[in-house]
């Protein structure tokens, strides 16, 4: 049986999918989306009953979809000139650190366009593979144990999985989201009565009748102009889900499946063993503070010493203080930390401009959705809002 075939399930009464993610490893401050693109829809939309958004909603809510394994393209497009591997964290490899390490290679799908395929069964099982032409990286989480391999540099890392995934569900990490239901239901969380919700007809996603639901700021000053979620009539689970910007053009982020099968996957779908030769990391190998957060899973804000959020829903701003080493005051004046490559500061180049207020003044670099002020004392403001609403609540601050 191949990897991701599914095979007959009589298992006990089934739990929601766990949210399981990598981290991802941030130099500087760097707003990073990642997101699915969708399948081709089959022609014509089916005919299905009519549905409230609030029914809808709550149908997301109730899925217990536990085993699935499909195919998934990702494209996301922030707008950001390429890196070539200049900035570490970014796609390029900080010294010292394994090239399989998921902190540092799952960046890479913060921009273009990558196949995936995943496979879930349950809390204890998930795998995640980034094809590309010639080489395969993969993470897979299979009970106590989670492995990223390498193919293209033969090099594998390896960690406990110390916290458990039963204490990871009760409490949900930042990172890497796996499926488009873990996009949705962290963008149902967090709305509220600055949202607007409607059913906005039906589709055929990856094969199957879908509901699309409609999703929108009631705020101005969001750079967020909708969110469209195709939603699995028969399971409600997330098949699609597609952001796009206020100021228009194409969708910043697609969520969606290619394929889709909601049965178990094959059990060697999450086995892995090092081959002779391949090289690996364990975590407790790696240096400083790498070694202190292998292993378990990123908490978000609390890692993060001081942040503030200023204001509510979607026009929210985070506000930190970046450490003194950490060379902010160089990029809110325009100049960047000494020794940084032509490439990466021609990057930053193209997304800084200066600006003033009662804060004082520095930086603001933009992309198609986030917006970051660095601030002549070390200051950081960012979040998805325009630069005036970036500069007002910096103000405010």
């Amino acid at each position: 049986m191949a990897p991701y075939e599914a095979e007959d399930s009589q298992g006990p009464g089934r739990r929601k999918l766990a949210r399981y993610a990598v981290p991802v490893a941030v130099v500087g401050v760097a707003a990073v989306t990642i997101g699915l693109v969708p399948a081709l829809a089959d022609s014509g939309d089916p005919d299905l009953p009519k549905i409230t958004a609030q029914e809808l909603i709550e149908k997301i809510a109730a899925s217990d979809t536990e085993q699935l394994f499909g195919t998934v393209k990702i494209h996301t497009d922030l707008g950001l000139p390429s890196l070539g591997g200049a900035l570490p964290g970014l796609g390029g490899q900080d010294k010292g650190s394994a090239s399989a390490d998921p902190r540092k290679k799952l960046t890479e799908l913060a921009t273009g366009t990558h196949t995936l395929r995943i496979a879930a069964d349950g809390e204890g099982r998930q795998k995640l593979s980034v094809l590309d032409d010639a080489s395969e990286y993969s993470v897979i989480h299979n009970g106590a144990d989670v492995w990223a391999y390498d193919s293209a540099s033969d090099e594998a890392y390896h960690a406990k999985d110390a916290q458990g995934a039963g204490e990871r569900a009760k409490k949900r990490p930042a990172g890497v989201p796996a499926t488009p239901k873990q996009l949705t239901d962290e963008l149902l969380e967090a709305a509220g009565p600055t949202t607007s919700f409607r059913v906005d007809g039906t589709a055929r996603i990856a094969g199957r009748d879908a509901y699309r639901l409609q999703i929108k700021p009631r705020q101005s000053g969001s750079t967020v102009g909708a969110v469209t979620v195709s939603v699995d009539a028969k399971t409600g689970t997330p098949l699609k889900f597609t952001l796009t910007p206020a100021s228009g053009g194409a969708a910043v982020v697609d969520a969606g499946f290619t394929k889709v099968d909601f049965g178990r996957p094959a059990a060697s779908a999450f086995d892995f063993k090092p081959s002779k030769g391949t090289k690996v990391t364990e975590a407790g190998e790696l240096p400083g503070k790498d070694r202190e957060k292998a292993g378990r899973a990123p908490r978000g804000a609390e890692d993060l010493d001081g942040l503030k959020v200023l204001g509510k829903g979607w026009t929210s701003v985070a506000e930190l203080k970046l450490p003194g080493d950490s060379g902010a005051a160089g990029l809110a004046t325009g100049s960047a930390p000494g020794g940084m490559p032509a490439d990466a500061q021609h990057f930053l180049d193209s997304l800084g401009s200066k600006v003033t207020g009662k804060f004082g003044s520095g930086t603001v670099y933009s992309t198609r959705l986030v917006n970051v002020l660095l601030t002549e004392d070390g200051k950081v403001y960012a979040g998805a809002v325009t630069k005036d609403a970036l500069v007002k609540a910096a103000d405010a601050g």
